[in-house]
């Protein structure tokens, strides 16, 4: 069987999940009373999703080469908002934006060249920048900033490609789950056990946001015929560390959001922080 043709099936099972969660969501917001004051961003968030879910779900369905189109433009966006919180020079930048296109097409056309020979091409590729430029004084920095934006990025980016069908269900467990925790902590959050702090790193995020994001991760990968306790497991650590590991960089870079175009959101890594640690995890227990 092709690979369109299983991407066209797993994107199938997740259309009537999606146009069911857009329209209940929809409702849900469109019901809410005017003076609440987060009626007019949750409807920003509505339509955000609206326009992001075809986008995330059209070029899956083309099979790998629709993945890896889709994981080059998030990684070339994803990598420019990092460049740009931290500072990075031209140079180091376009290291970044090279693998960004680069390893998604080897996870396509070559997957067997992903291997520690690509890991020792990569540490060298984020040191080179610096080391031309004889940056004695911020030279290890800027290579340490490369190398973790390099595994970030472009590396986890690459499961979009290689997890195939099961990219589609890690995305939609993510986004559901990054729900989950928002209706977890509002409903659960506010006194007793679950109101207790996850983390400094992100002072909203509850135990009990935690327990609304497993649920919903684990209906899911349920609903689209994909669940197993490991990979539930995966996407469930990927929705709790990528959230506090977005927030860990913008807190030391002293920034509030990544980006300001996405109505909702902030920016682009905003959106895909809890994904990508995901998809990496996802590609460590498949084996993929």
């Amino acid at each position: 069987m092709s690979g369109v043709m299983v991407a066209g099936e797993a994107v199938g099972r997740a259309i009537p999940l999606v146009a069911g969660a857009l329209g209940v969501s929809g409702i849900a917001v469109a019901a809410l009373p005017a003076r609440l004051r987060i009626r007019a961003e949750l409807r920003r968030r509505w339509r955000t999703w609206a326009i992001a879910a075809p986008v995330f779900l059209g070029p899956l369905l083309l099979g790998q080469g629709g993945a890896f189109a889709l994981a080059a433009a998030l990684g070339v966006i994803g990598v420019s908002e990092y460049a740009r919180m931290t500072a990075l020079p031209r140079a180091d930048r376009a290291v970044l934006t090279a693998a960004s296109v680069l390893l998604p097409g080897l996870a396509w056309l070559a997957p067997g060249a992903l291997d520690l020979r690509t890991a020792g091409l990569l540490l060298l590729a984020a040191a080179l920048p610096p080391l031309l430029a004889g940056d004695a004084g911020g030279g290890f920095t800027r290579a340490a900033h490369s190398v973790f934006a390099l595994l970030w990025i472009p590396v986890a980016l690459t499961g979009l490609v290689t997890l195939q069908e099961t990219a589609i269900a890690v995305g939609l467990a993510v986004a559901l789950g990054d729900v989950g925790a928002w209706c977890g902590g509002t409903a659960l959050g506010r006194r007793g056990p679950g109101a207790r702090r996850l983390s400094p790193l992100s002072p909203h995020k509850t135990w009990a946001g935690v327990a609304g994001a497993a649920a919903a991760t684990a209906l899911t990968l349920a609903a689209v015929g994909a669940f197993s306790p490991v990979l539930w497991a995966a996407v469930l650590a990927g929705c709790v560390l990528g959230d506090l590991l977005e927030s860990m960089v913008k807190r030391e870079t002293g920034v509030k959001d990544a980006g300001s175009w996405l109505p909702g959101f902030g920016g682009l890594l905003d959106r895909i922080d809890s994904l990508l640690p995901a998809l990496l995890l996802a590609t460590v227990v498949t084996g993929r």
